[in-house]
């Protein structure tokens, strides 16, 4: 990694009032100080977002069931929100960090987000989800480690390793931002960065003497898990290693079916992980590549990352060309393919005793579907748009959960159409009304010609099926109803549609987006509202006590005391350790 490894402290509560503690699930606490540094990845000067000092930020490792506790300080010099990628956050939509759920912490306050990592494990990332400020750093990655009870479905690996590939421009944030207020496309990016640095110069033309690149070191014979996670603008990255093979065994919290791949395609806001052995001549180095896919190569050349793989004892620089990415810019049939490939592992235990594949997704009965359709930027009022299915999201003063809270009338409305609308595009603030334990299928039909990727919030869905062309009903019966990979991010390939499947069994209120941040910024993006009508705090935590307010509800906001951090629990003027006074605290340090 760019940055290295923080300590946190690990709070193990033993409780002898469940009312205020999580049982007997260990707590896990990490201090965000989010500010501005300068940095030059690519031989440029600029202004980037650091956590800790470090850009990217520290990487958050916990166990399944912990509970999280990240105390955010905001320091920028303006509204910032923090997202949890892949992170379910069972029954507490509160701690979800988008603005249909959260209000956003004001520059020089912080903020404690607190939550549990219920049932689950894997590769995820976390980023700051608003004003375009991803486009600027401020993410790092996410583990979530198997409880030592439940078997991992390999050989337990000789080392972690965490490789965070994106696109990446020498404008900051605010000027891409200001690009797209004025109507325009972002253009190719700047370069590829792998962990915040630059590529190695492995081409004297193409690449300036004097970036900093990444090296990960590892030694002769033995496998590594690598988590690679696409946390990047809107370009898909090819990533590869020369000479050594990728065992994909897990895609964002699903264990798959272990393949071999030269190359896997990694789409924006999406996270794999790969057991790699180090089996090559190990006295030399090798090429890590991230390249941009489909795209003319001759004029993208620059948008390529390369990091260098090191054995421990190498002595020679990597040679040759870089490893070759699959040559399809034409013809995405290769990429769909693999994408297909990637299928559940049935037999293997997830963060439960059972298998994954004892959940039985393709015998339950769908009770809602939607269609949802993108199409390329419109303009509405005289505004650069991109929609779904005709509606381009416009987000609301009061975040959505608050405004159903405290009973605000005319924040949203539940009017998202199954279908796309046949009139003239709009903008609103229209969203979806899940049935609460309902099982949805959502169509996403890609009629742009950029390749774009979708994520939810608060669920792993089941990607049951794609292919090029118009959707239809008759593509149902292509639908991989045993195998298919539960994840929250999917790819949609230009002129494709791609089909998920959805349990509604997490209450709240879900963010639906577009993960390509120039379209999510312009309005692609929905929630889904999942409401329990017995309304009961077993599918529902209560609003937290250190809930900001804003919009409608502005005046119910205390001024803060920034000088101690409060927590979800217990007073909001009190720091958090106040709160444990009934609890038994251990205290051990992990990294």
């Amino acid at each position: 990694m760019a940055s290295p490894s923080v300590f946190s402290v690990f709070f193990v509560y033993i409780c002898l009032f469940t009312s205020l503690c999580f049982a007997d699930d260990p707590f896990v606490n990490y201090e965000f100080v989010v500010s501005y540094i300068t940095a030059s990845p690519l031989g440029v000067p600029q202004q980037v977002i650091a956590i800790n000092g470090h850009f990217p930020g520290p990487t958050i490792n916990v166990t399944t069931n912990n509970n999280v506790v990240v105390n955010v300080r905001n320091k920028l010099d303006e509204e910032l929100l923090m997202t949890w990628a892949g992170i379910q956050q069972r029954r507490s939509s509160w701690q979800d960090g988008v603005l249909g759920t959260n209000c956003p912490i004001p520059p020089k306050w912080n903020w404690t987000y607190q939550f549990q990592v219920k049932d689950q494990i894997g590769s995820f990332f976390y980023f700051p989800s608003i004003n375009f400020q991803r486009a600027s750093g401020g993410f790092g990655g996410f583990i979530i480690n198997n409880r030592d009870i439940i078997p991992i479905p390999f050989a337990t690996p000789d080392g972690d390793i965490i490789i965070l590939i994106g696109d990446w421009y020498t404008r900051n944030h605010t000027a891409l931002r200001r690009a797209l207020n004025g109507g325009k496309d972002l253009g190719m990016p700047d370069g590829v960065l792998i962990n915040g640095k630059g590529p190695y110069r492995y081409n004297t033309t193409l690449v300036p003497d004097g970036i900093d690149y990444e090296t990960i070191e590892v030694h002769s014979s033995k496998t590594y898990r690598i988590r690679v996670h696409n946390v990047g603008v809107s370009t898909s990255l090819n990533f590869r290693i020369q000479d050594h093979n990728l065992l994909l065994a897990e895609t964002e919290g699903s264990y798959t079916v272990q393949q071999n791949y030269t190359s896997l395609d990694i789409h924006v806001g999406q996270s794999s992980s790969f057991l790699v052995t180090m089996d090559q001549n190990a006295s030399t180095d090798y090429y890590i590549v991230a390249s941009a896919r489909f795209v003319n190569e001759s004029l993208w050349q620059r948008v390529t990352g390369v990091a260098i793989l090191r054995y421990s004892n190498s002595k020679g620089k990597a040679s040759g060309p870089l490893p070759d990415a699959p040559n399809d810019q034409y013809d995405k049939t290769y990429s769909m393919n693999q994408a297909r490939s990637i299928r559940w592992n049935v037999t293997a235990s997830g963060a439960r005793p059972n298998p994954q594949g004892s959940f039985r997704y393709g015998s339950i009965n769908v009770t809602e579907v939607y269609v949802l359709k993108n199409m390329p930027p419109v303009t509405i009022d005289g505004k650069r748009r991109t929609t779904l299915s005709g509606i381009s999201f416009v987000n609301p003063t009061t975040p959505i959960r608050l405004a159903d809270q405290f009973k605000v009338k005319g924040v949203y409305k539940l009017d998202f159409p199954t279908k796309p609308i046949t009139g003239p595009p709009r903008m609103a603030t229209s969203i979806i009304n899940g049935t609460y334990r309902g099982f949805m299928e959502v169509i996403l039909q890609n009629n742009d010609t950029k390749m774009q990727s979708y994520h939810m919030n608060g669920y792993a869905f089941f990607v049951v099926g794609m292919d090029y062309g118009e959707w239809t009903e008759n593509s149902r019966g292509t639908y991989n109803k045993w195998d298919g990979i539960a994840r929250s991010t999917a790819q949609v390939f230009p002129g494709a549609w791609t089909a998920i499947l959805i349990s509604l069994d997490n209450v709240g209120v879900w963010n639906l987006r577009s993960e390509n941040l120039d379209s999510w910024y312009l309005g692609q993006e929905t929630y889904v509202r999942v409401v329990n009508p017995e309304a009961t705090n077993k599918t529902e935590l209560p609003v937290p006590d250190n809930a900001l307010f804003c919009g409608a509800l502005k005046k119910m906001q205390k001024p803060q005391d920034i000088s101690s951090a409060p927590s979800i629990i217990g007073n909001r003027s009190k720091p958090f350790l106040s709160l444990a006074s009934n609890c038994r605290l251990v205290d051990m340090n992990v990294r």
